[in-house]
């Protein structure tokens, strides 16, 4: 193929604006089905499942890890969440909506961690 018939074929697809989301937008999410203006060679290729994927990873550590995972990702989350909401972040995507409820909720899951890791050191002394 020249040059010329590659701007051709390239000139007859979809504009870029259909091919690129917004800075924000990450893609559909689980349940959601792409956007139907999408065309071409998206349009064919099947949703990819990948937060599944992830998830079961998460929950694979935490089975594994127990209380420290939880400790881990609650507290990861936690200063993540901090630090979105010192620069001004006040709504979020997770299912919460509200930062500072996001924020409470980590924090209580890093509070159930450290007394499960209590729990697993003080019951393993006796």
């Amino acid at each position: 193929m020249s040059g010329e018939e590659d701007a051709r074929r390239i000139a007859a697809g979809p504009p870029p604006s259909e091919l690129v989301g917004t800075a924000h937008d990450d893609g559909p999410h689980l349940g959601e089905q792409p956007p139907s203006s999408v065309s071409g060679a998206q349009a064919a290729a099947p949703y990819d499942p990948l937060r599944l994927c992830i998830f079961a990873t998460i929950a694979l550590l935490g089975w594994l890890a127990g209380p420290v995972a939880l400790v881990v990702f609650a507290g990861v989350g936690f200063a993540g969440y901090w630090k979105a909401r010192r620069a001004g972040l006040t709504r979020s995507k997770c299912y919460l909506r509200d930062t500072r409820l996001v924020l409470a909720y980590l924090a209580a899951l890093t509070a159930a961690g450290l007394w499960g890791i209590y729990s697993l050191v003080a019951g393993v002394g006796r």
